[in-house]
């Protein structure tokens, strides 16, 4: 049975999204504010965190912050609508997905299960059976989840991992935010800085010059675009800053 730490001080909303959870097979435990979250998350890592954004002691984005930097623990974060801003420093903060207020708590269930299934732990047949995929300096193991660079493993996000290993299956190919958004997050609509925002931290763990990307591009107009070699020299890289 996964394990889901849900850190919320507002009581209904905890009793609520523990209620769906329950009945959804999960073994589910509540916290009401950030130090204790941080201390349990420590002690006994679950399998999942459902942060809420506003927490007494300590924010939902320092809990975040720390619990990362102990390791890959998934991370939904709750935010209130229209926050944008706090729903990008969220998923730069490490938050592998994020649900706002107010929510269906089926949806929360839904993303819960996404989210777990992709972080999974792969069967011995298909540890044996998916090659590993290569290009450039990067190298991926879709069974195992573990990329390197330089045979220097990368800490990647749950989505980080999941977008590195789209770009590395479809190299060259120009694919707009939409298509990312519905192939690599399951979403039919959604935020598109959800994945500016990946794109972005995906750059500074693989590129050599985050500012001057030669792996992941922007192609204007489109979206992004994969490529392995780097480009020709004299080759005007535009696209290197734009957010879009």
């Amino acid at each position: 049975m996964k394990r889901v730490l849900v850190v919320d001080d507002d009581p209904t909303v905890s009793e609520v999204v523990a209620g769906y959870l329950d009945r959804a097979g999960f073994a589910v435990e509540t916290i009401a504010d950030g130090p204790t979250a941080v201390a349990r998350a420590t002690a006994q890592p679950p399998d999942l965190v459902v942060l809420d954004l506003m927490l007494p002691g300590m924010d939902g984005l320092e809990v975040c912050r720390r619990i990362r930097a102990r390791g890959p623990l998934p991370v939904i974060m709750l935010t209130a609508r229209g926050d944008e801003e706090d729903r990008i420093l969220g998923l730069e903060f490490g938050a592998d997905d994020y649900v706002t207020k107010p929510f269906s708590p089926r949806e929360l269930v839904l993303r819960v299960q996404s989210v777990l299934r992709r972080a999974g732990v792969p069967t011995a047949r298909t540890a044996r059976s998916e090659p590993w995929l290569r290009a450039g300096p990067l190298s991926l193991d879709p069974a195992g989840r573990r990329a390197t660079r330089d045979e220097t493993e990368l800490a990647l996000t749950i989505r980080e991992f999941d977008l590195l290993e789209f770009f590395l299956r479809n190299p060259g190919r120009a694919t707009s935010r939409e298509e990312l958004m519905r192939r690599v997050w399951g979403w039919e609509f959604g935020d598109l800085s959800t994945v500016t925002v990946h794109v972005r931290r995906l750059r500074e763990k693989i590129e050599d010059d985050p500012a001057r990307p030669h792996l992941i591009s922007t192609v204007w107009g489109v979206g992004y675009r994969f490529d392995a070699a780097p480009p020709p020299e004299g080759t005007d890289e535009r696209g290197a800053h734009d957010d879009r």
